[in-house]
């Protein structure tokens, strides 16, 4: 059992907060509801640029890094199409440092043209490093395209292209800011070694005066329904032939979501897995078979996913077959409540284990502050899943006409 304390501030900013004595640590979150899908088309990597940038010097601290350093902490980021995340890790005794760091790069960053000059340098080389110069790294670009035609998803975090990113001004980056950065847009979760009143005090002293902001609206289209498959072919510098089929399905917090969750961990989790038992031990056509999905808060994507032993026209037809014939086969398949709850039990063992660390602690408290969601009742909405559910799911999501077949070949 994770005890928590929740207040919030007048300015419209949550905290919830967990005692853990068993640390000498204070790990400090903060999670911003903006991410790529607040971007506009034509400047995507805004998002993800913009975490960089928070580490730029803020309004009254020029080095962030060097006054957690000297603080004895340690400090890093996250983004995603949905949010931002930022987290810092500080011995107890200088836990105050966290919040006034925190504080002053929610008032404000610097904005310095310095700042925004390093950190465009610093994204672009790496869109180069890990979309351009990295095996089947612009895969996600080639699949979101395909998957999604109006809605934001269609872009990975890190944009589009490079170019985006280099036409990035200090009024764009001051206008994102001061519409999504705000303490009505945020919640920080505190997690370690320091009582609920410190925490509270320091919040009120740190993050009080803060003003709300306006936040931008989210003003686009909901992503229409799929009515054909879709397919796409593309080639690069790849050691082997990867075929991903991708289909849409509900966003977090349906029923749905929790089901494919479920599912995709009886396809393609561990040794056990219908994939591995019964595709890639008894097939000379797969070196992977994966099932997975993206964990998306708006409708999003199961994805499975197939690497090659061998290239070829016939190969991949033969791959594709296989994989459809298997899911064929999972919808009318019969999980036993033993099924369930073996796979329940591993999925609850992880977030047991997870949540032994005060930062993992931190960061899950803060996404369940989002969600108005109990951390200590997170497994139990797959404990009410039955084996009924799950075919429901799977029949809804894997319907051949919503398919997005991606075969990504060597040059």
């Amino acid at each position: 059992m994770i005890e928590t304390t929740r207040f919030e501030l007048a300015n419209g900013l949550r905290f919830v907060h967990n005692y853990d004595p068993n640390t000498a640590m204070v790990a400090l979150n903060v999670l911003y509801n903006v991410g790529a899908r607040d971007e506009s088309p034509e400047l995507t990597g805004l998002a993800h640029l913009f975490e960089h940038l928070m580490f730029g010097g803020s309004v009254n601290i020029p080095d962030f890094d060097g006054a957690i350093e000297r603080a004895g902490g340690r400090n890093n980021a996250w983004t995603s199409n949905d949010f931002t995340n930022f987290y810092d890790i500080v011995p107890a005794h200088n836990a105050e440092t966290a919040f006034w760091l925190e504080s002053d790069r929610m008032l404000s960053p610097s904005f310095t043209e310095r700042s925004l000059e390093v950190q465009r340098s610093v994204v672009i080389e790496e869109f180069k490093q890990q979309c351009l110069n990295r095996p089947y790294g612009d895969m996600m670009h080639h699949l979101r395209g395909m998957v999604y035609t109006t809605h934001p998803y269609a872009w990975p975090v890190i944009g589009k292209t490079p170019e985006h990113i280099a036409r990035v001004t200090r009024d764009d980056e001051k206008a994102f800011f001061f519409s999504h950065y705000a303490p009505n847009n945020a919640v920080i979760a505190v997690s370690g070694n320091i009582t609920a009143e410190e925490t509270r005090r320091l919040a009120e002293k740190w993050f009080g005066d803060i003003p709300r902001r306006d936040i931008a609206p989210r003003s686009y289209a909901a992503e229409p329904v799929q009515t054909a498959p879709r397919h796409a072919e593309v080639s690069g510098h790849v050691p082997t032939t990867d075929i991903t089929i991708a289909y849409p399905m509900e966003g977090y917090g349906t029923k749905q979501y929790y089901c494919a969750d479920l599912l995709t961990d009886l396809m393609a989790n561990g040794e056990s897995s219908i994939f591995y038992r019964e595709l890639l031990m008894e097939s000379d056509l797969f070196t992977s078979v994966d099932a997975s999905i993206l964990g998306s808060e708006e409708p999003g994507i199961l994805m499975l996913n197939m690497r090659l032993r061998e290239g070829g026209a016939d190969n991949e037809r033969r791959a594709i077959d296989t994989v459809n014939a298997k899911v064929e086969d999972v919808i009318t398949r019969d999980f036993t409540p033993e099924h369930l709850t073996r796979a329940i039990n591993r999925m609850e063992s992880a977030m047991l284990f997870n949540n032994v660390s005060y930062l993992a602690k931190a960061q899950a408290l803060a996404m369940c502050e989002y969600h108005g969601e109990d951390i200590n009742a997170m497994i139990s909405r797959y404990r009410e899943l039955t084996a009924n559910d799950l075919r429901f799911a799977a029949r809804d999501i894997f319907r051949p006409e919503r398919a997005n077949t991606l075969i990504y070949r060597p040059v």
